[in-house]
């Protein structure tokens, strides 16, 4: 039941709302004066908040103005002396509504039901963004990832360009995720391009998208990833798998930062940071002609190393406790312990799979084990080659 707190200094109008909406299977409380409303609102949580403007010590601005500091809650306007400048000036101030009195019921109960609407919404998607937040948290705090995490800190806000370098499954993607995260463009688009999981034939229609009937399958226009990154940030992954023809095209973007569509000949502007990761040595793959030496030099202004898993040893009771409680949060199970000496068993293997390896494996010991993660479990469940 959504809980409704009427604020008004006239008792009958209190005592109206708070009949109205009742009937309307609503909960209400009734405060008389904004400071009674402030501190109601600090002790408990509400889901709309209906606050009359004229009252006296305190009008509704001035607690529409501190409700904005300590609740996300919406908040509906009401007042007998409303005009518009009194309405824009209350929108502008955060308030969800304006409602002038004696409100008209209908209107009112429908701006309340698409206030809670609203502040539901709200809830989803901050607790969405915490799930994604945790889902790309880099975790660690041995040297390495906390010098890492200190280069991400200080090139994020730039507009640097930044090539990411590292072995399959160390991370490269969750440093790209924290970058623009941690950039002003955490707003908009991140999008992400896997260079080698796209045929060669395919790969500029990807980036740079295509116009109808420009080859066979081409059956309508459709934008590429530099249009739909355009703002944001657009993450080139293992780029040392992309065709030389993609490259000049690459090239090109970033030198002008327009684009044209494959079978198009306008120009578009777009306005992109390009992050870019391999796992390849590119200066061995400029060498044996398969990079292109000046596309290094454009997306190497910063180059950022993701150690592998087994020289950050210490790591890894951090990365498996992180994992168990991921994994329980995803699958609804039971929370699963491990003892010390599994932990430090798991420190003994070198993990040439890095932390997508680990993940793989905490998932299956968390699956297979009953109450507790033992050594004996690890001898059991993990491939007895890996602990060689």
């Amino acid at each position: 039941m959504a809980r409704i707190l009427v604020v008004d200094d006239e008792s009958s109008i209190r005592r109206t709302l708070k009949e109205i909406l009742e009937f309307e299977k609503y909960e209400v409380e009734l405060a008389p004066d904004g400071m009674n409303a402030l501190e109601m609102v600090n002790a408990n949580g509400y889901d709309v908040i209906l606050l009359d403007i004229k009252m006296p010590e305190m009008d509704g601005i001035e607690v529409l103005e501190k409700l904005q500091m300590t609740t996300d809650c919406p908040v509906v306007m009401i007042s007998g002396h409303g005009t518009i400048e009194t309405a824009v000036e209350a929108i502008k101030k955060g308030a969800y509504d304006f409602v002038v009195k004696p409100p008209d019921l209908n209107r009112l109960l429908i701006t309340i039901r698409n206030a809670i609407d609203k502040k539901d919404l709200v809830t989803q998607t901050k607790k969405l963004k915490r799930e994604v937040e945790r889902k790309y948290l880099i975790v660690g705090d041995s040297s390495k990832m906390i010098h890492l995490k200190e280069m991400i800190a200080r090139v994020a806000p730039t507009s640097a360009r930044i090539l990411i370098s590292g072995e399959n499954g160390t991370g490269k993607e969750l440093v790209a995720r924290q970058i623009h995260e941690q950039s002003q463009r955490s707003k908009m688009p991140f999008v992400e391009v896997n260079c080698a999981a796209i045929p060669s034939e395919l790969i500029e229609s990807q980036l740079f998208g295509h116009e109808k009937g420009s080859f066979t399958s081409a059956f309508k226009q459709r934008k590429g990833d530099f249009e739909l990154a355009h703002g944001g940030t657009l993450f080139l992954d293992e780029i040392g798998d992309m065709s030389l023809s993609a490259q000049a095209k690459v090239l090109r973007a970033l030198q002008e930062n327009k684009i044209t569509r494959v079978g198009g000949e306008k120009e578009i502007q777009v306005d992109v940071r390009v992050v870019a990761a391999s796992n390849k040595d590119l200066a061995e793959e400029i060498k044996n002609g398969n990079f292109r030496e000046d596309l290094y030099h454009r997306l190497s202004v910063i180059v950022m190393e993701v150690p592998p898993l087994r020289e950050r040893k210490e790591d890894i009771p951090l990365l498996v406790q992180h994992f168990i409680e991921e994994l329980v949060h995803e699958q609804g199970r039971s929370s699963l312990g491990i003892t010390n000496d599994a932990l430090l068993r798991m420190t003994e293997y070198p993990w040439t799979g890095n932390v997508r390896e680990l993940h793989n494996v905490v998932e299956r010991l968390l699956i297979l084990c009953d109450h507790e993660i033992t050594e004996k479990d690890i001898e059991t469940y993990v491939h007895p080659l890996m602990l060689k």
